[in-house]
């Protein structure tokens, strides 16, 4: 078994290359798009299914001609008994399920972040931190944990020869729970209000090029109206999206769809799901209650006609800052604590204690990359020298063992995850290694020799928790101990940061943050270091590349492609890239359900969307018989 390999928490034992190369693979699937709809998950009892013997596909393989297979009506688990519970949404639990009244799954999120609303097409970065959200609509498509795309509300979907149309047709059962049909209607007026200049969505950017949506750009310029969008019904049940160029990989970006009801929308504002009164749901969850950075509670929503149905009867996040969510965990409070909130002495704590140790569940996250970025048009940084400089300076391997542990990390010397498709890391890593000789020698060479007359500068971070602050203070001590260069760490506000960078021109003069996969697609990740990205560094070699290999059908030269432009744009050095991470979850014992199998690359936990409407996860995870007795008190 694939996962044998993958060390145990607590060994003391790094995650091997080879280990994670295979492991990270299990998302490489997820492109056999169009020809691969599948079925729903199988019930928790279910054996886990058998490594892939063959390497895993990595790049988009398309077959318009063929619609995507309707889903299959989810089974009932196989082991219930004829007289288990069956919940208020009408799912009958299985056999080693705890009682219905302990369906109940708490988490913290942290209540430092904006939080304004809970639907994704509304905003993402005032989104709430790490609170569950996305659960009161099915968005198009959504991924069982090996990251393939499933039915959603589409029940199939197919294209044109050039995969510029593509047509999705919906589940025609869907309803929302005021009584309203869910159509083609209510994602056309979602997409057309994200789309607009006067709902300044903050993730708008998401789908522009490449695969841009028709007249996306031109809409939120305020040069044609969100009407033209290439996006419109044919009929109540078929949505079909057009895109300005070959999008091979749009459905994989579709599963960030979760739509707006088109009445509420228009009747109360975009924020209707702010408030329990005017709240409408056609997705697996009902809002029951909402304190703005205090509490969120979700109730299974028992007018749900879609097919990933929960067994959980209640999710409730509880706000609080991230220093207290280990004593949280160990106390009972919650029944999950985040990886990325886990301090090197929680990770301690952790390793010495048998119980907790086995509580642990690694992930391969979101591909999540952590780096330092440049405002590269502006001194001192628009020398490339001075970045290259600052990307031999970085120590990697002693970071990640002395602060964010192994089990959290792997080195980091380019965008693309090892495992990720067009992953090219092993022929990068020699780019930006480690050596503070070169390092020393190429700031002389712009000038700075010793430092001399290099500037003071700040060190930004995005709201960051205290092992990621630690991070930035032992780079910015390493600068400043082999370079002589003074700097500051500031971790500022999710908003304030967020606002500072995407202004035009930059606001932030030298940064720490991590981006992770919306789709699995190089075209995704590269595309973030556009002239039209988030960062200010451009180059047209590099954009004339990226945007080309994004429309390619052919895999070798599209692969090829992508790979020259990742080595151009780590030469470059418009960052330093500092970690992969892996993240090692902590997760009570009674928490099962086929979602914590491991899954086709040994990773056994709750893999990334989440807990969401873009994850099969909602419809598979339970409270077994043993919370009674390890959670005697359902929380409420």
């Amino acid at each position: 078994m694939e996962n044998q390999d993958k060390p145990k928490v607590g060994s003391g034992r790094s995650l091997s290359r080879r280990s994670f190369l295979r492991a990270a693979s299990a998302g490489a699937g997820m492109f056999v798009l169009a020809a691969c709809g599948g079925g729903a998950p199988a019930s928790p009892t279910a054996a886990p299914a058998a490594p892939p013997t063959a390497a895993p596909t990595l790049v988009p393989i398309v077959d318009q001609a063929t619609p995507a297979p309707a889903p299959t009506a989810a089974p009932a688990p196989t082991a219930a008994t004829a007289d288990a519970p069956t919940t208020v949404n009408g799912v009958t639990l299985p056999a080693d399920a705890g009682p219905v009244e302990q369906q109940v799954y708490v988490r913290y999120f942290d209540n430092t972040a904006t939080f304004t609303t809970i639907d994704f097409m509304v905003s993402v970065y005032n989104g709430g931190g790490n609170a569950l959200r996305d659960l009161l609509s099915d968005a198009l498509i959504r991924l069982d944990r090996n990251f393939i795309p499933q039915p959603g509300a589409a029940t199939s979907w197919s294209s044109n020869a050039d995969a510029t149309v593509w047509t999705f047709e919906l589940d025609p059962n869907l309803m929302w729970n005021d009584g309203t049909p869910v159509t083609a209607d209510d994602y056309v007026a979602t997409f057309q209000f994200s789309g607009s200049p006067e709902a300044a969505w903050d993730f708008a950017w998401y789908y522009s090029a490449p695969g841009a949506l028709k007249n996306w750009d031109k809409a939120l310029a305020g040069e044609v109206p969100p009407t033209d969008i290439g996006v419109r019904a044919d009929g109540p049940h078929r949505v079909i999206f057009e895109t300005e160029t070959p999008a091979p990989f749009l459905p994989a970006k579709l599963m960030y769809s979760a739509p707006l009801q088109k009445k509420q929308l228009e009747a109360v504002g975009p924020l209707y799901n702010n408030r329990v009164e005017t709240t409408v749901s056609s997705g697996p969850f009902v809002l029951s209650e909402w304190r703005i950075g205090e509490r969120l509670v979700y109730d299974a929503n028992p007018d749900y006609k879609g097919t990933n149905k929960p067994y959980w009867q209640k999710l409730i996040n509880i706000g609080a800052r991230p220093e207290p969510f280990s004593a949280g965990y160990q106390a009972g409070e919650v029944d999950n604590e985040p990886g990325d909130y886990l301090t090197a002495a929680d990770n301690e704590i952790i390793r010495a204690d048998p119980d907790l140790s086995q509580q642990v569940k690694l992930t391969a996250q979101d591909f999540r990359t952590d780096y330092l970025f440049f405002d590269c048009q502006n001194p001192p940084f628009n020398d490339i020298r001075v970045r290259q400089a600052f990307g031999h300076i970085i120590d990697r391997d002693s970071i990640i063992a002395n602060i964010v542990t192994p089990t959290q990390a792997i080195p980091a010397y380019s965008f693309l995850m090892p495992g990720f498709p067009g992953s090219n890391s092993e022929a990068l890593s020699s780019i930006q290694s480690y050596d503070p000789d070169k390092a020393r020698a190429l700031l002389a060479e712009a000038g700075y020799e010793g430092g001399a007359g290099f500037p003071k500068i700040e060190l930004w971070l995005r709201s960051e928790p205290p092992i990621r602050q630690a991070v930035a203070q032992a780079i910015a001590a390493t600068i400043n101990q082999e370079l002589g260069i003074e700097i500051e760490v500031s971790n500022k506000e999710f908003d304030t940061f967020m606002a500072a960078l995407n202004a035009k021109p930059t606001q932030v003069q030298f940064g720490m943050v991590s981006y992770g996969i919306d789709y699995l697609d190089p075209s995704n990740m590269l595309g973030v270091w556009l002239a039209t990205g988030r960062h200010n560094w451009w180059n047209a070699t590099y954009d004339e590349m990226v945007l080309r290999a994004s429309e390619l059908a052919d895999p070798t030269e599209r692969i090829q492609i992508f790979q020259d432009a990742e080595r151009l744009m780590v030469e470059e050095a418009p960052a330093v890239w500092i970690y992969h991470r892996t993240v090692a979850d902590v997760l009570k014992p009674y928490v099962k359900g086929d979602a914590l199998l491991p899954n086709s690359g040994g990773f056994s936990g709750i893999q990334w969307p989440g807990i969401s409407a873009y994850s099969n996860n909602v419809s598979t995870l339970y409270m077994d018989n043993t919370v009674t007795e390890l959670r005697p008190n359902p929380p409420r």
